[in-house]
C-alpha cells in the first residue's frame, strides 16, 4: 500500500507499506503527473520503513513508467528515501552516484522532518 504524505506541492512524499500492487503505482504516477503539470521540478520522498515486497506486475509498471521518465531526470532534482540500515540503503548508497541529475540521500526514520526539509530545498542544490 502507498499512502500520500504532507508535504509542499513540489515535493511527492509517500509512505509505503506491505506489498505494493499495480494499482499503487498507478495512483502515484498519476498524482506525480499532476504535480509535473504544475511544476517544474519534483523532489521525491519515499518512506520504506514499513515495506515488504512489491508484486512483479507492480515492479513491471514502475520500471515501465521510470523507463519512460529517463529523459526528464532533471525535473527530479533530489530523491529522499527513509529507510533503516540494511540493505535498502545500501542499495541506495550504491546507485546514489551513477544517477545523473539527481541527488539521492538516505536517512533514518528518526530523521523524517530532516528528509523532508531537504527534499523541499530544490533551490539550495544537492548537498544543501
Amino acid at each position: 500500500m502507498i499512502t500520500f504524505l504532507p508535504a509542499p506541492d513540489h515535493v511527492l512524499a509517500i509512505a509505503l507499506s506491505g506489498t505494493i500492487e499495480p494499482a499503487d503505482i498507478e495512483r502515484v504516477a498519476a498524482d506525480l503527473e499532476e504535480r509535473l503539470a504544475r511544476h517544474e521540478k519534483v523532489s521525491i520522498l519515499a518512506d520504506l520503513t514499513d515495506f515488504d515486497d512489491m508484486t512483479f506486475a507492480a515492479a513491471w509498471k514502475d520500471a515501465r513508467y521510470g523507463f519512460g521518465k529517463l529523459w526528464e531526470l532533471r525535473r527530479f532534482p533530489k530523491e529522499a528515501i527513509i529507510v533503516e540500515k540494511g540493505w535498502l540503503d545500501s542499495a541506495a548508497r550504491l546507485f546514489a552516484p551513477v544517477i545523473p541529475f539527481v541527488a539521492i540521500r538516505s536517512f533514518p526514520p528518526s530523521e523524517r522532518e530532516a528528509a523532508l526539509a531537504w527534499a523541499a530545498d530544490i533551490e539550495g542544490g544537492p548537498d544543501a
